[in-house]
């Protein structure tokens, strides 16, 4: 009789995963056959959910007329450049509050963890004002200098260096090695792991910002893929097909970098954990 009860909890428990995986996943693939329907058969009702006849030329009408091409090689540029600034500068702060001394790191680091608690939006109106002093709105700077360094990427950084023993950076330094060979040739290799974490994260986040490249940058040829997407959506709001394939163009770069990355994304959701 047990046997019979197991059995159909799994039948039970497989088949709701199953729902919630078809659920998760039709929307994405109607998005990319949707996007290779001709003009109009998307809106048809009832809505049909495979293309009558394949067709690119949405793809073609974006790269050609309206030069996607531009936008898609400004998020690139910007969001590899916020990356790896980040990954450099959140992995010198973490080693600080992990492995040094200094007077008041407690109180600092419990400072910088309050700090996220403060709603991102509340912050834009400070920082667009000084950014605009330094004379960085309306330029890329402006966009990637907020981003190069983030409270969350020290505390995750800091949290796996704490699991690191003391006893490699002691015999490293007594053999000679400077703080900044300590960082570079043991930390960085040995922290591998979260870096491509946070790297993974910090990608995904910048790549699919909407709101502050919207407001920083307002020259047509500096937009970013979403800002440009929603554009899009105002000015063809009956062309579902290209919507679809503009969407398709955004989301696309990031499936493939999660994709390629996700066992480093798994390990990253176990890490940081550590306690002093």
């Amino acid at each position: 009789m047990n046997y019979y009860k197991i059995r159909i909890r799994k039948v039970i428990l497989y088949s709701v995963l199953l729902i919630g995986v078809i659920v998760t996943i039709a929307p994405f693939l109607w998005m990319i056959s949707a996007s290779l329907m001709p003009v109009g058969q998307a809106n048809q009702f009832p809505p049909k959910f495979w293309p009558e006849k394949v067709t690119f030329e949405h793809y073609q009408t974006l790269f050609s007329r309206l030069n996607v091409t531009r936008y898609f090689l400004n998020s690139i540029v910007i969001s590899l450049s916020i990356t790896g600034i980040s990954l450099i500068f959140n992995s010198m702060a973490g080693f600080a509050f992990a492995k040094y001394r200094f007077a008041g790191k407690r109180k600092l680091f419990k400072l910088l963890l309050s700090a996220m608690v403060i709603p991102a939006q509340v912050t834009m109106l400070p920082l667009f004002l000084m950014l605009n002093r330094m004379g960085f709105i309306n330029t890329y700077w402006g966009v990637i200098i907020p981003g190069m360094a983030s409270i969350y990427g020290i505390f995750l950084i800091r949290q796996y260096i704490i699991s690191i023993p003391d006893s490699l950076i002691e015999s490293a330094r007594i053999d000679g090695a400077h703080d900044f060979t300590i960082y570079w040739r043991i930390i960085l290799p040995v922290a591998k792991p979260i870096l491509v974490t946070l790297a993974l994260f910090t990608f995904m986040g910048v790549w699919n910002d909407f709101l502050w490249p919207l407001i920083v940058l307002t020259k047509d040829s500096m937009y970013t893929l979403p800002v440009v997407l929603a554009n899009l959506m105002g000015e063809h709001v009956q062309d579902t097909e290209m919507m679809m394939a503009g969407s398709v163009i955004t989301i696309l770069p990031i499936i493939i970098v999660f994709l390629a990355m996700q066992k480093y994304y798994m390990r990253g959701i176990m890490l940081g954990s550590v306690k002093e």
